[in-house]
C-alpha cells in the first residue's frame, strides 16, 4: 500500500490528467463498441440460444478424418428495421475448424435475413461473418497501454506515427482501388518516403540524427528494391498462382509490397546506428572518425543477422496453416514449399539486401552529419 501510495505522489499533475484521459478514453471505447450496432448498415445479431442437431464423420481421398456439425442457433436482432425480432440461424462448422466455427451465447453476428418465415413466425437468415470489433479493441489497448507504460512520451509519439501511417496507407489503397490507370509501385515509393519522414521526426526529433536515418533508410530501401526489381524482372522461378486473381499486374503489386513490407527493418537498421554514432560523438566531441566508422560497422554486423531472420520469420509464419493444409492433402514437401515460400522468401531476400547495404550507407551517411556539426561548433 505505501508503495502504491508513493507511486501516486510522484506524479505530476500533467500525468495525472494524461492517465485520466487514457482513463475515460478507454471506459468510453469500450462502453461503444458494446452498443454500436445502430452504427452499422448491415443486420447483427446476437446468439440467445444454440443446439446441435446432426453429427456426419467424413473422410477424404488422403485418408484426413474430420467432422461435421449442424448447429441450430436462436438470435435476436440488435439493429435496423428488424430489431428486437428473433431469428432462425443454421450454422454448419467442423472439429478441425476447416468449415467455420461454432458459435456460444452471447455472439453478436452479421445476418442477412430471408424473406420467408419458420413454422412459429420467426424470421430466418443465414450468417455472414463474425462481429469482432470488441476483440480487436482490447487488443489494441493492451498494445497501447503496453507501448505508454513502457515508451512514456516516446511510446505517446509511435501511437501518433502509427495513426498517421495508417490513415495513409488506407487513403492511399483506396486511391489506387478507384484510379485503375495509376502505378501502385509509384504510389508505394511516395508512402515510404513519407512513412520514413514521419516516423522519424516524430519519434527522435528533429535534428542531424534523424536526418541520417532518413538519408540512410531512403537510399537503402531505393537501392535495394532497385536490386531485387532487377533480380525479379529477369527470373520466372517465383510463384504467383494465389495473386493470379488480380485484376491488377500481380508483379507489380508484388513489388509495391516489397517497398512497405522491407521498411520497418530498413529503418530500424538506420536509426540504430545513426543513433550509436551521435551518441559516441555527444559524449566525446573530438573521437576520431575512424572509430566511429568501426563502431558504427560492428553495431551493424550485430543486428543484420537478427534483424534477416525477423524478416523470414515473419513472412514465413502466415504461411504455415496454408502449407500444412498442402501436405495434409498429399501435396508433395518440395511443391508445398515452391508454392507457398517462394514469394515469401523473395520478400525476405529483398529485405535482407535492404539491411545489409543500409549498414555502410547509415555508417557513412551519419559520419557526414557528425562532421558537419563539428565543423559548425
Amino acid at each position: 500500500m505505501n508503495i502504491f501510495d508513493n507511486t501516486i505522489k510522484k506524479l505530476t499533475y500533467k500525468q495525472i490528467i494524461l492517465y485520466a484521459v487514457i482513463g475515460l478514453c478507454f471506459a468510453a471505447s469500450v462502453l461503444f463498441v458494446y452498443h454500436n450496432e445502430a452504427f452499422y448498415k448491415r443486420t447483427i445479431a446476437e446468439v440467445a440460444k444454440t443446439s446441435v442437431d446432426g453429427t456426419k464423420k467424413v473422410t477424404d481421398a488422403h485418408g484426413n478424418v474430420d467432422h461435421l456439425y449442424t448447429q441450430r442457433i436462436t438470435a435476436e436482432i440488435t439493429n435496423g428495421k428488424e430489431k428486437g425480432k428473433r431469428i432462425d440461424l443454421t450454422n454448419k462448422f467442423s472439429s478441425s475448424g476447416a468449415y467455420d466455427q461454432a458459435y456460444r451465447v452471447g455472439n453478436k453476428l452479421f445476418v442477412s435475413v430471408d424473406k420467408q418465415l419458420n413454422e412459429h413466425g420467426d424470421l430466418t437468415g443465414s450468417i455472414i461473418d463474425v462481429k469482432r470489433d470488441k476483440y480487436v479493441l482490447v487488443m489494441a489497448w493492451i498494445f497501447i497501454i503496453t507501448l505508454l507504460l513502457v515508451g512514456k512520451k516516446q511510446g505517446v509519439l509511435s501511437i501518433i506515427s502509427l495513426a498517421v501511417n495508417a490513415s495513409l496507407m488506407s487513403y492511399a489503397l483506396d486511391v489506387y482501388v478507384h484510379h485503375s490507370d495509376m502505378s501502385l509501385l509509384w504510389i508505394c515509393g511516395i508512402l515510404v518516403i513519407l512513412f520514413t519522414v514521419i516516423s522519424l521526426l516524430l519519434i527522435s526529433g528533429f535534428n542531424e540524427k534523424t536526418y541520417a536515418a532518413i538519408t540512410a533508410t531512403l537510399l537503402g530501401i531505393f537501392l535495394s528494391l532497385g536490386i531485387a526489381y532487377l533480380v525479379i524482372a529477369s527470373t520466372t522461378g517465383l510463384r504467383y498462382e494465389e495473386m493470379q486473381f488480380l485484376t491488377r499486374p500481380y508483379r507489380l503489386v508484388f513489388m509495391a509490397g516489397l517497398f512497405v513490407g522491407s521498411l520497418g527493418a530498413v529503418m530500424d537498421v538506420a536509426i540504430t546506428i545513426s543513433s550509436s554514432i551521435f551518441g559516441l560523438f555527444e559524449k566525446n566531441r573530438s573521437v576520431p572518425m575512424k572509430a566511429l566508422r568501426t563502431s558504427g560497422m560492428d553495431i551493424g554486423k550485430d543486428v543484420m543477422g537478427t534483424l534477416t531472420n525477423i524478416l523470414f520469420f515473419v513472412y514465413a509464419s502466415g504461411s504455415i496453416p496454408v502449407i500444412i493444409l498442402y501436405l495434409k492433402n498429399g501435396s508433395s514437401l518440395d511443391f508445398t514449399l515452391s508454392m507457398n515460400l517462394s514469394l515469401e522468401f523473395a520478400r525476405a531476400l529483398a529485405g535482407g539486401i535492404g539491411i545489409v547495404l543500409t549498414i555502410p550507407i547509415s555508417v557513412y551517411t551519419s559520419i557526414f552529419f557528425v562532421k558537419r556539426k563539428r565543423n559548425s561548433l
